[in-house]
This record gives C-alpha cells, structure tokens and sequence, in this order.
C-alpha cells in the first residue's frame, strides 16, 4: 500500500509538471513584467505628463490669440454702445472682439520655464527605467527561487529513489532470512518520510510558481513553466573583477535614479532663477480688432409734412398785419418687431469696425511677499534636491559595498558545501557498501543518506544565492539582469 501511494503521487506530479505548458524563460518573464506591470504603466503615464509640460512651456512663447462674441438685450433706460446716448426704449446689442497677446520678455522666465519642464521630463523618461530595472531585479529574484524549489524537488525524488531501492534489496534479504524485519520496517518508515518531503517540496515549488506569477502580472489560472538553464553553464563574472568602489562609481553616473535625480537637481536651481524672474517688469504687446451693432424696438420713420402754420411774427402794412407761416413737421416712429430690429446689421458692423495695439508694461511693487516668498521656496528645494541626491548616492554605495560582502560570503559558502556533498557522498556509498554486505546497520545507513541529501539541498541553496549575488553586483556594472 505504502508503495502504491508513493508511485500514485509520483505519477501525478510527474503529470501534471509534464503538461504541455508555455516554458518561460528568464527573458520572456522580464518583458511580460514590463509590459503588464502597473508601476511601469503609471510611469509612462507620468513621463508623457511630462513631456506635455514642455509643450504648454513652447506654447507660452506663441501670440495668444481669442475670439469673442455677445448678443444680448438691454431694458428700461440704458446706454445705446454704438452711439454713448442714452435710450429708454428695449434695445438689442452685438458686438465682436478679436484680441491677441504675446509677452515679449521677462528677464529669460520663458526660457527658463521651458528648461525646467525639460529636465523634469527627462528625469521622467529616466523613471521608466529606474522601476523597469527594479522590476527586472524582482522578477530575477522570484525566477531563481522557482528554479531552486525546481532542484530541490528534483534531489526529493532522487532521495525516494535511493530509499525504495534500499527498501527493494532489504526485502529480498529479509525474505531469504538474511536480515530481520527491523531492517526493512526502518526502511519503510524512512521512505513515508521521503514521500512527505517530496510533497513538501512540490508545494514549496507550486507556491514559488504562484509568486513569480504574481510578479510579472500574469493569471493565476494559465499554464506556466520556466526554463531550466543548466547551473554549471550560468555566467557569472569573477567576483574580484566587480571591485565595490569601481563598481560604485560606474554605478553613480550610470544608475537610472542618480540620472534622474542629476536632472531634478538641475531642474531645482533653474527654479531659483525663474522665481527671481517676479522681480522685474514684464514687457508686453498687444492688438485687438472689434465692432458693435445696436438697434432700438423704436424706429424713427422721419418727419411728415402737416401744412402751414400762423406764427407770431408779422409784418404790418398800414393798418394790416401779414402773419409770417412756417410749416409743420411731425416726426413719427414705429415699432419694430424681433427681426425688424436687426436692420442694417452689417452696414453698422463695417462703420463701427475699430484696431488698437499697444505695450504693456507691467511693474511688480506690492505683490504680498508672495514673490519674495517664491524664491526662498525654490533655494528650500534646491537644497531638498541636493540632499535628496547625497542620500540616495550614500544608499548606493551602501547597497554595491554589502552586496560583494554578501557575494563573497555565498561563494564561501557554496565552495564549503561542495567539500562537504563530496565528503557525504564517501560516506553514503561507504556505509551503502557495509549495509550490503551486512556490516553495517540500517540506523547507519540512513543517516549518512540524510546527511549526504542535506548536503546537497545545502549546496543547492547556496549555489542559487550565490549566482543572485552575482547577479546583483552584474546589474550595478551595467550587465541587466540575465541568465
């Protein structure tokens, strides 16, 4: 029965790692990252913010030009825009305007706005990089634990290899009555064990599948197996080659977020001249083109000949008096209705048509500090930058002088474990010969087994820390992140 389980699991997760899965490698699982990672994305999206900065920053050197335009009405006793009287009948107004601009210096503020969101822009570019080679690192990192928990279940079925085994040639010998019960009992209760490392490793292994799933964004549900290079063929460059201190100064000027914070820095002193800029005047100039229409709802018909009328004057001759007339006029008005009053709208628009132009000047004298203010902002931050660029460059030393200690402690370490693989080895066929040849006990037997599988899970794990050590110390030099 306890055969039966084994070969039962055995054979369905030999089943399920022998599917017809999309095999991953190192490289594919870095550009899936990158395209699907949401940091890389908001990155990009920030990056073209940027970059729309530097074109509003190129526009503010163009005319501002607007158009505008009104109708409207007035009512009761109000102002005829055409004419500065007043009237005191309804009245219906248009007018148009035709306005433009252009600032024509301010002590370089254009130029340096447009320097400003330059440097800012490129620092975002830079971003993209920065997160993608942090990605790139991350899904390294995921991807090598896969392909050690890969190893380790390989060494667990290589162990309940070697035990069933045992377990075959010690039941042969206790049936011919060579060897008590005892022996293969213990044998047996050593392969359960086996068995449950197996399991212990293949889940190990399925979670580790899970996190590097997870990390490069990809669904949970997909079939997914990553490519195993050989160990032994993975390049690693000689450790005494990535001197820290060479390494760091490599890493200062190359290093995505040293560039970026070499441009913001930049960006931060253009910032104090642009703030100084508040100071001083600003030339302008400007031009307009416009023109008005207006009509009462009273229209004037003109006047209408009544006749003549007697005055008071005359002329007497004799005793006869000749009055002097004069004719009578009345003026008379109509009332015109909605479309009446538009009447002689164009003829209005061309004898009203008017231009101007001029500059400006425009001095600041009281602005409630908040020039003043300004600058000191812009010195505060520049000072913020430089210390934000100092901290970040101590990191990165800190980081490259302890990643080669932790690489120079990993290559000890490996080098150690595979003295000590070897040692057990010797002990294990050794100690496997006397059990065969009835000179040593099972009790013996399995304990150098377990110390020889110990070793190896040892050196395995030391072998994938020190390849990422390396790894890392590859990626300051400027090498990626690859296998």
């Amino acid at each position: 029965m306890k055969n039966l389980f084994f070969y039962s699991l055995f054979f369905i997760t030999t089943t399920l790692l022998g599917q017809d899965k999309k095999v991953w490698s190192l490289e594919a699982c870095v550009q899936y990252a990158i395209q699907n990672n949401v940091s890389v994305k908001q990155a990009d999206v920030a990056a073209r913010l940027s970059q729309l900065d530097v074109d509003r920053a190129i526009y503010l050197t163009h005319p501002n030009v607007s158009f505008n335009t009104n109708v409207g009405g007035l009512f009761g006793r109000s102002v005829d825009p055409t004419t500065n009287q007043f009237v005191s009948s309804q009245l219906v107004n248009n007018n148009y305007n035709v306005n433009a601009g252009i600032q024509l210096y301010n002590w370089g503020s254009l130029k340096l706005n447009k320097e400003i969101a330059t440097f800012n822009a490129k620092a975002s570019l830079i971003d993209i990089e920065r997160i993608t080679n942090d990605v790139s690192l991350n899904i390294a990192t995921f991807y090598l634990q896969v392909l050690s928990a890969k190893q380790q279940l390989k060494i667990s079925s290589i162990q309940i290899d070697q035990t069933q085994s045992q377990l075959n040639f010690t039941r042969l010998r206790v049936n011919a009555g060579s060897l008590p019960e005892l022996n293969a009992a213990e044998l047996e209760a050593q392969l359960a064990r086996d068995s449950a490392s197996y399991i212990s490793s293949n889940a190990n292994y399925a979670l580790a599948l899970i996190q590097l799933k997870a990390a490069i964004n990809l669904d949970m549900a997909s079939d997914f197996e990553v490519e195993t290079p050989p160990v032994e063929s993975i390049k690693l460059e000689p450790l005494m080659s990535l001197e820290p201190e060479s390494l760091y100064k490599f890493a200062v000027a190359n290093q995505p977020l040293q560039r970026a914070n070499e441009l913001r820095l930049k960006s931060s002193l253009q910032s104090i001249q642009f703030a100084k800029t508040a100071f001083y005047p600003t030339i302008s100039l400007y031009a307009g083109l416009n023109s008005r229409f207006a009509n009462t709802s009273i229209r004037n018909d003109g006047l209408v000949y009544k006749g003549d009328v007697q005055t008071s004057f005359y002329t007497q001759t004799g005793t006869t008096k000749n009055y002097v007339f004069q004719p009578d006029y009345e003026f008379q008005s109509s009332k015109r209705n909605f479309f009446q009053m538009w009447e002689g709208w164009g003829n209005q628009l061309d004898q009203n048509f008017s231009q101007n132009f001029g500059i400006q000047i425009q001095v600041p004298i009281l602005n409630n500090g908040s020039s003043r203010l300004g600058y000191e902002r812009a010195k505060l931050n520049y000072r913020n930058s430089e210390f934000t660029n100092e901290q970040a460059n101590i990191t990165l030393k800190q980081n490259i002088y302890q990643a080669f200690q932790n690489a120079s402690a990993a290559l000890q370490r490996f080098n150690i474990s595979k003295k000590s693989v070897d040692l057990a080895a010797v002990a294990y066929e050794f100690s496997k010969k006397r059990y065969e040849a009835g000179l040593g006990t099972t009790l013996d037997l399995l304990t150098n087994q377990n110390n020889y599988n110990r070793a190896q899970l040892d050196k395995l794990n030391n072998q994938f820390e020190y390849i990422f050590r390396m790894k890392i110390l590859e990626f300051y030099k400027g090498q990626g992140i690859k296998l």
